[in-house]
């Protein structure tokens, strides 16, 4: 059982159920939590996931210095759907890094520093055949409202789901 500050919103008309977390898990329970939350989606029978989440921004690689601050990922059962779509709205994926100098490609893994369950939730959905996406933003300690509104953005340009730009509120 889990006990936790949060809220599942629904959406009828636009087909959209949100569940928003806002308190942190105990790290030794993020992986039973991962389990069950995947359970509830595949339960549920979500056509698509998106999960938005952050990072930190002072943990980037080199490679994450340039260009945009957002990032996305996505299952392989999402991949085909939507691979053309945010390559159109020139999305970057998530840069596999190595913790280590002369790795190879093959070794280098995912990090999201700071998302907390995020990596473990994208790994059960892989694992589970879900279709997610992760979408994140590389963000610094502090007034984080302004990066909300930013990312919230960034995903309407993809899901449409309001007709304006959330910042213009």
């Amino acid at each position: 059982m889990f006990t936790l500050v949060s809220t599942v919103y629904a959406g009828p008309e636009k087909k959209l159920a949100v569940l928003q977390i806002r308190s942190p898990l105990i790290k030794k329970k993020s992986r039973a939590f991962c389990q069950a939350l995947t359970s509830w989606i595949k339960e549920c029978a979500f056509t698509r996931v998106v999960v938005i989440s952050s990072s930190h921004a002072y943990q980037r690689d080199d490679s994450q210095l340039l260009g945009t601050p957002f990032r996305y990922l996505v299952t392989p059962a999402l991949q085909t759907l939507v691979e053309n779509t945010l390559k159109t709205l020139e999305w970057k994926e998530m840069e596999k890094i190595s913790l280590y100098s002369d790795i190879n490609e093959e070794e280098k893994k995912i990090s999201i520093p700071g998302g907390g369950f995020t990596k473990q939730l994208f790994k059960d959905c892989c694992s589970a055949g879900i279709p997610m996406a992760v979408v994140l933003k590389f963000c610094s300690e502090g007034d984080n409202i302004p990066d909300a509104f930013a990312l919230l953005d960034h995903i309407n340009r993809w899901l449409n789901l309001l007709d304006h730009r959330v910042s213009n509120l």
